[in-house]
Formats: C-alpha cells, structure tokens, sequence
C-alpha cells in the first residue's frame, strides 16, 4: 500500500531517519556490575531515591570509583537552580556526574552557555533535557559546535534559540555534521537567511546524518515532486525526517483507503506538508468527517489542504456548532463555503458569526469560548 513514489535506495533511506531528542543519550542498562553500597547509600539519603532506583542507576556506571565529595556537585546544582527532582532525573540518567570535578569541568560548560545568555529557567531546562552536555568536552565538542552555530545562524541570541528548542545540538553528532548538511542545503540553491530559519525552526534536523539528509532531501524533490525554490520545500523535508517509513506507509495507505490517488497525496503534500506529520489516528477522524459526512472529494481536499490541518476539536467542530445552532434557529448569517468559515480567525469566526446574535442566542458566546483554544 506504500505510495509507489518511493522506491528502491530513497525507501532504504527513508526508512532509517529518525531524530529522537533524548533516547541517544541513556546509559547502558545491561550492565551487571554491582555498585558500591556507598553509593547506593548515597542516592537513597541525599536524593530520596528507592532502593530499587538507586541499584538500578548505580549499575550503569562500567566501574568502580570513588565519591570523593559528590555534595559539591549537588550543592553545584541547587545553586544553579536545579531543585530535588530535577537533580534526581540527572543523576538517574548519567550518574556519573557524581563524579564531576566542579570547578574544572561543571563551571566552564555551564559559563559557555550562559556566555550565550542563557540564565534561570532556561539554563535548567536546556541541562535538564540533555544531561550528556556535562559529558561532552568543552574544548573538542561544545565549544566548536556552538561556534559552528554562530557561523550558522549568525548571533548569540538565535544560538541560545536554537538550543533551547533542541538542547541535544550540543551534545549529539559533531559539529562537521552540521557543516557537511548546510552545505548540501546551499548546493541546492539555499540562501544563508533561508539556512538560518530552516535552522531556527528544526534544529534537530541539522544534526541528521550526512548520508540520511542528502537522501532525504532527493526524496522530497524526486519522488514527492516539490521544487527546491518552493516554500513546502524545507518543510516538506522537516516533515519526512520526523516519520519513519513504516508510518508514512500508514498514514499513505489511510489517504488511499478513502479513494485518494497518488497525485492526490502528492498535491496535498505540495502545499501543506504537514498534513502528513497528523497522526494516524487524526487522519482518520478528519478523513471521516470530511469525506463520509460532509461529502468532500479527495480532489477538493487535496488543493484545500489547511481544512484537514486545524482540530476538530477545537476549532472545525465549534464552528460548525455554531453555523447549525444558526441555521436551526433560521437566522440570516454569511453564506460561505465550510473553508473559508475555517480559514479566518477565531476573532474574526466570532465577529461574524456569534457576536450579532448575542440577543437572540444569549448563551452562543459563552458556549463557545468554553470549546475553541485561546
């Protein structure tokens, strides 16, 4: 059922890009090395951890060492800002930041981030999402990537951006990933400005693996047939890097189960890529509605794609409560096609459609302010 525009070597690739923020950076847990009962001890009165955490997190260190005074580290930590829980998601995640010398290795790299302005809340939650920050050296690796980010993007402030939307920039793959990737988007034509916002908007796909990012971006202009000077282009790419193949045969096969063909899909993708990020299970609730009740064509949905993009719950199906609550009472109101009564705004969905009934239907505002999202 998979749509026959992918094949051969482009499925093959497709079929290995994934990015996943946080999984890459969890120790072992096949270790059987017994820890310490010192350090057991240790997480169980200093972190509130079970004995069952503590035994579990201890046995992901490869060898035995020595707490020579992990309250530094600790007291390091609080005096950052990190409080009991998060301090405990650390630990339990790279234990060996216990053994972390603080003033030659935890102070420098958290200086580095804050030389990018980053402070408070966001210092804490960039380290709290990726711990394996405290792992990586400061000289070879965080240093140079970040440098490699500046030349990217241009100032500090879109650095800390960045990596505040995808901490793992820091600590995952080199800064040569980077570079050969942003190469291939300026062999295709990329401006630096363009480079920036790709950047700016999906970090992590920067730091895809070279082989992976060339492929993909052939799949997007080849076998999805959107031109690179397309504004679905680098979105489009976005889009495919976060499904793996298995699910985009699903989420293909669901379009084509309610008659959709392949230049139906591909029209689709073409100006809105991010239909297909949906879940499988939103597709089909918006399929259903669109298609089984509303009798909509794939044809129609295909060039309207923004219809099958908003919630059905907090946008299509409030709206349509209220065009049926109008049309019941046989009130006068705008006669427009479903789309264009989604199309405009919430302020402007109210303008119209709720505010000059107030005095006929007192409730119909309140209903549904209670319905939509902010």
């Amino acid at each position: 059922m998979y749509l026959r525009l992918i094949t051969g070597k482009a499925a093959q690739a497709l079929s290995r890009i994934r990015f996943n923020g946080g999984s890459q950076y969890l120790y072992s847990t096949t270790s059987t090395r017994i820890a310490s009962n010192f350090l057991v001890k240790y997480l169980i009165d200093s972190l509130g951890f079970s004995k069952k955490e503590a035994t579990f997190t201890s046995s992901k260190l490869t060898s035995q060492k020595t707490l020579k005074n992990p309250d530094l580290v600790l007291n390091f930590l609080k005096q950052t800002g990190f409080d009991k829980t998060d301090i405990k998601i650390l630990v339990s995640r790279a234990p060996t930041l216990l053994y972390r010398d603080v003033s030659k290795t935890l102070k420098p790299k958290l200086q580095c981030l804050m030389d990018l302005g980053l402070s408070g809340s966001d210092l804490v939650n960039v380290i709290a999402k990726d711990s394996n920050i405290f792992m990586r050296s400061l000289d070879t690796h965080l240093r140079p990537t970040i440098d490699c980010l500046r030349r990217i993007l241009g100032s500090d402030e879109d650095v800390a951006k960045a990596i505040k939307r995808a901490p793992w920039l820091l600590s995952f793959g080199t800064h040569h990933i980077m570079e050969t990737n942003v190469l291939f988007l300026r062999n295709y034509g990329f401006s630096n400005v363009i480079v920036k916002k790709f950047v700016l908007r999906s970090p992590g796909c920067i730091n895809l693996k070279p082989k992976w990012f060339k492929d993909l971006l052939h799949i997007v202009e080849k076998d999805f047939r959107v031109l690179p000077d397309s504004p679905s282009f680098l979105r489009g790419f976005q889009v495919l890097a976060s499904q793996n193949k298995s699910l985009l045969e699903k989420k293909i096969g669901i379009f084509k189960s309610f008659g959709w063909s392949d230049d139906d899909i591909l029209e689709m993708f073409r100006k809105l890529p991010y239909c297909i990020a949906k879940s499988e299970v939103r597709i089909q609730k918006s399929l259903n509605l669109y298609m089984k009740e509303l009798g909509f064509e794939p044809a129609y949905l295909a060039s309207h794609p923004a219809i099958l993009a908003y919630s059905l719950e907090k946008r299509v199906a409030p709206r349509m409560q209220v065009l049926k609550i109008l049309d019941g009472k046989k009130l006068e109101r705008r006669k427009w096609t479903l789309y264009r009564v989604l199309m405009i705004t919430e302020s402007k969905f109210i303008e119209y459609f709720v505010l000059p009934y107030k005095d006929q239907i007192p409730y119909l505002y309140e209903s549904h302010k209670k319905t939509v999202s902010p």
